[in-house]
């Protein structure tokens, strides 16, 4: 089995409601027939607008949402039928095939399909500084920064998807497609993000623990960050 991870744009002609509800509905009972298995969206809806203030946007515009699924096979031949109905729903899409590694499945707030996940989902787009090869950068992020994203900040899921190959033409050359979820509290009140709800010294020591590690393997100016719903399908 193979994941793919789809990032789609909506056409400005239609609401962002709409968009969101043909995607959960029309899009999903689409694509179980063609062989998707295991299917989520992750939506920037009207849910996650407390969290406006951790967007990050360096390439723009952000993608609207994000669609994984899990294939026998992603290969170009028996992706088409897919990929033609998920660009029906959409202005923009990009795909990419990825290797999942889950450091925290979320076992505090069981996701239930058809539902919205507890909390938030915080994915983020990464991007190989050129300063590292590729396995530096892997080792850095994999098997260091892994401890201090567990340690520092109250995340209930941690899902690291590796970039193998970028399978749409004109999609941005991405390294990595990070998803972590989060207590509600984390969207706006930085403390209860970084696990130190009422601990101001606690949480400046995570804070600055979490930055220098980041900074071992991110370049600031070409990440992405989109705070999201998730729905298991």
């Amino acid at each position: 089995m193979q994941k793919v991870i789809y990032l789609l744009w909506r056409d400005n002609r239609s609401s962002a409601e709409d968009f969101f509800h043909r995607l959960r509905t029309e899009l999903a009972a689409q694509l179980n027939p063609l062989g998707a298995q295991q299917l989520q969206l992750n939506l920037a809806d009207a849910a996650v607008a407390p969290a406006a203030g951790l967007r990050q946007e360096n390439n723009r515009p952000l993608p609207d949402a994000t669609l994984s699924f899990w294939l026998h096979s992603a290969n170009r031949l028996f992706r088409q039928a897919i990929d033609e109905a998920v660009a029906a729903f959409c202005a923009r899409m990009a795909a990419y095939l990825v290797c999942e590694s889950v450091p925290i499945p979320n076992t505090r707030f069981p996701a239930r399909a058809g539902e919205r996940t507890h909390g938030f989902s915080q994915m983020a787009f990464l991007t190989r500084p050129p300063r590292l090869t590729h396995e530096a950068w892997l080792d850095v992020w994999q098997n260091h920064h892994t401890r201090v994203a567990i340690d520092t900040q109250d995340n209930f899921l941690y899902v690291q998807n590796l970039v193998v190959q970028v399978l749409t033409h004109g999609a941005a050359p991405l390294s990595a497609i990070v998803e972590e979820c989060f207590p509600p509290a984390a969207m706006s009140d930085p403390q209860a993000f970084f696990d130190a709800p009422g601990d101001e010294a606690k949480f400046q020591r995570n804070l600055a623990e979490m930055m220098d590690s980041c900074r071992r393997f991110i370049d600031f100016d070409r990440i992405d960050v989109l705070p999201t719903s998730q729905y298991p399908l």
